[in-house]
């Protein structure tokens, strides 16, 4: 078989060519059944392995990290009662409520014997909060500068652990007395939720 005798082939009549020529064309036929299966099937088969295994490669890393943070779940929780077992031992070291009332007396006791005025001492509504609860309290005092830094030593030396936090306060001369300043806003002191307190407060909230 020659170019010639495939150029001359007549497709009408392929029973009259040569076994060469015919061999020729079912090579021809075969390649292009092959490239065009390849083109729309093994192709597209192709692409969607190479995704599988991408998503593969993503799951593993998932699972892996997952596995990782399960394995050290029992210790982090082990950590987390640890850390509220001590953030409630060190609560219980703040004023109880029976004790607080007693406590605002010494508050105000303190301011007394440190020289200042107080011409306002007022306890507002109580906060409570997870574990502890929260003691508002409106103040107006006069005094001398020494004298304020006297009542806020005074009061961390109460015999009781005390913690005063300050909002809103403004300190300012007082008009016609000189080196006397007035402080005014709201101090917040805290105690700790007695047993059954927070069970209590969940109970009211449900």
């Amino acid at each position: 078989m020659n170019l010639q005798e495939i150029r001359d082939l007549d497709f009408n009549d392929l029973g009259s060519a040569s076994s060469g020529a015919k061999a020729f064309l079912l090579i021809v036929l075969a390649a292009a059944i092959l490239g065009a299966g390849y083109w729309f099937i093994i192709k597209d088969q192709r692409a969607d392995l190479a995704n599988r295994e991408r998503q593969e490669t993503q799951l593993r890393q998932e699972f892996q990290e997952k596995q990782r943070k399960a394995a050290s779940l029992e210790v982090l929780e082990q950590q987390l009662d640890e850390m509220r077992t001590m953030l409630r031992t060190l609560l219980r070291q703040l004023p109880s409520k029976t004790e607080m009332p007693d406590l605002l007396v010494d508050i105000s006791q303190t301011a007394l014997a440190a020289g200042i005025e107080t011409e306002l001492f007022e306890p507002r509504s109580e906060e409570v909060q997870d574990f502890y609860a929260e003691q508002p309290i409106a103040i107006r005092m006069t005094g001398q500068y020494h004298q304020f830094g006297n009542f806020v030593s005074g009061v961390a030396s109460l015999s009781r652990v005390v913690i005063l936090t300050m909002q809103d306060i403004s300190l300012e001369p007082v008009e016609g007395r000189p080196g006397i300043l007035r402080m005014e806003g709201t101090v917040t002191t805290y105690r700790y939720l007695d047993d059954g307190e927070d069970s209590q407060l969940l109970e009211g909230e449900s």
